[in-house]
Formats: structure tokens, C-alpha cells, sequence
């Protein structure tokens, strides 16, 4: 391939999941059904958090803005999917893929950091009851989330200021169904050394850190609950966690398993077949498993309906 100018106006190609054209259908139908639902169950818990005056507490503050990222984070990647297979286009712009690239990092790095304040929300609520109420408030909740975005929003602003110095070869093909980092840096045609040093560095400390949050925050949880005597009090105290753990494992196991497929896998398009479970089915359990899980949850979901 011939290399070009910067590419300011240039296009990319993404190849998508396959190039079976029986497929497309299929993979319309399913992808807009799995949409629909996400949204839909989503949007659901996010009425029923904030209808229900039981329901305005930290816990469920953190829940509702976990449902909002992941309609945000659906919506960055699948609808540009849909429109593609309707269109029998694989072209998205080089200013859209950028943006593509952006919001998509914004909200995962979300979703990460909502989850680690989920897990201390439940570590002070264990751990020291007597003072939830005084530590987890309305003001430290907010800022914690604002703090987040913060963070998460120039972390991925350098990103961007990073790859518009790159050039690309005319007629880039991404073998993806949506532009993610690591297959826009592989693919350019100039020096990248700087932007994998930086989406190294950005990797331990925006997604370790959360994790080692989570991890701390359950270890000190089962150390207390170690120190309850009775059985039933152990059960209730640990049963507030049952959702969180679930939705945690999914989404760390899934992005896990994305990461050793890209490393294990040498077909691109098998890796992007597994990152479908990170980034569209992830979203679109949470709302079931905390729907199903929860009693309070239930509740509020059938005064809402």
C-alpha cells in the first residue's frame, strides 16, 4: 500500500465480524435485538433508582450511573455496526473513528472506575456500618464520580492528541467491527513508540488500579465477615455483594479473555468475535443481574411498570 499524508480526510475500512454476506443479516438482527435490550433494561433502572426514594441511597446512585455509561457504551460501537451492514458499507471516516475511539475509552474507563466505587461503597457499608452514612454522602458520591470522568476524560484526550500524529496508509483496513486503540496504533505507518508506551502506562494505572480497589475492598470485607459469629448475619452482610460480584466478574473475566485472545489468537477477526462478550454482552446482563438479584430492585421495577 502507497503511505499518505496525514490522514486528515482520509478513510478507514472496518472489516467487521466476517465477510460471509449470508451473515449480515444475522448478525443485524441479533446485534439490534442485543441493542434494544441493553437500552431498554438499562433505561429501565435508571427510572426505577430514581422514582423510588428507597432506592436514593450511595449504592444505588453508583448503579444508576453504571446503567447510564453502559447505554453510552453500547451506543459508541453498535449502531455504526448496524448502520454498516444496512448500508453494505464498510468506510467510517477518519474524524469518526476518532470519536469512535474516544467515547469508547471514556466509558469503559468508566465502567471500570464505577465498579471499584461500587466495591468501597459495599467495603464501608460491611466494614463500618455505624459510619456509612457519615462517610458515604451525597457530596463525596458526586465527586467521586466527577473525579472519575476527570481523569478518564484527559486520559483519553492524550490518546486522541497522540494518534492525530500518526500517518496511515491509504486504504487502512481495520479488521474490527469498531475502531478500538491498540488495532488504530498497530496499523499506523510512522513511528508509534510513544503511543504504546503511553496506552501501557494508561493500561496499569486506569485499569489496575481500579481492580486492585476491588480487590482490596473484598479482601477487608472478608476479613470482617470472618469475624462475625453467627452464620445468618454473615449470610445477610455478604448477600448485599452477590450483584456487584457478578457484574465484576463478568466484565473483568470478559475483558480478560479479550486480552488473551488478541495475545493467543493470531486471527484478528477471532479476537474481535471474543471482544462482542466485553463490549455487547457485558452491558446489556447488568441490568438483569441486578434486577433478578435484588429484592429492592424487583420492587421498584414492578411500581415503575
Amino acid at each position: 500500500m502507497e503511505a499518505g499524508n496525514q490522514t486528515k480526510f482520509s478513510e478507514f475500512f472496518l472489516l467487521g465480524l466476517s465477510e460471509d454476506s449470508e451473515l449480515q443479516c444475522l448478525f443485524f438482527g441479533l446485534f439490534l435485538s442485543t441493542y434494544l435490550v441493553t437500552v431498554l433494561g438499562n433505561l429501565l433502572i435508571i427510572l426505577a433508582i430514581s422514582s423510588d426514594s428507597h432506592l436514593h441511597t450511595p449504592m444505588y446512585f453508583f448503579l444508576s450511573n453504571l446503567s447510564f455509561v453502559d447505554i453510552c457504551f453500547i451506543t459508541t460501537t453498535v449502531p455504526k455496526m448496524l448502520v454498516n451492514i444496512q448500508t453494505q458499507s464498510k468506510v467510517i471516516s477518519y474524524i469518526g473513528c476518532l470519536t469512535q475511539v474516544f467515547f469508547f475509552m471514556i466509558f469503559a474507563g468508566m465502567d471500570n472506575f464505577i465498579l471499584s466505587l461500587m466495591a468501597y461503597d459495599r467495603f464501608v457499608a460491611i466494614c463500618h456500618l455505624l459510619h456509612y452514612t457519615v462517610i458515604m454522602n451525597t457530596r463525596l458520591c458526586v465527586l467521586l464520580v466527577l473525579m472519575s470522568g476527570v481523569i478518564i476524560f484527559w486520559a483519553s484526550l492524550l490518546h486522541i492528541l497522540l494518534i492525530t500524529g500518526l500517518n496511515f496508509c491509504t486504504g487502512t483496513k481495520i479488521p474490527h467491527f469498531f475502531c478500538e486503540l491498540a488495532q488504530i496504533i498497530k496499523l499506523a505507518c510512522s513511528d508509534t513508540l510513544l503511543n504504546n508506551i503511553f496506552l501501557y502506562m494508561a493500561t496499569v494505572l486506569l485499569a489496575m488500579f481500579p481492580l486492585s480497589g476491588v480487590l482490596f475492598s473484598y479482601s477487608q470485607i472478608v476479613s470482617s465477615l470472618m469475624k462475625m459469629a453467627s452464620a445468618g448475619a454473615k449470610y445477610k452482610a455478604f448477600s448485599t455483594c452477590g450483584s456487584h460480584l457478578s457484574v465484576v466478574s463478568l466484565f473483568y473475566g470478559t475483558a480478560l479473555g479479550v486480552c488473551l485472545s488478541s495475545t493467543v489468537i493470531h486471527a484478528s477477526q477471532r479476537s474481535s468475535i471474543a471482544s462482542v462478550m466485553y463490549t455487547v454482552v457485558t452491558p446489556m446482563l447488568n441490568p438483569f443481574i441486578y434486577s433478578l438479584r435484588n429484592k429492592d430492585m424487583k420492587g421498584a421495577l414492578r411500581r415503575l411498570i
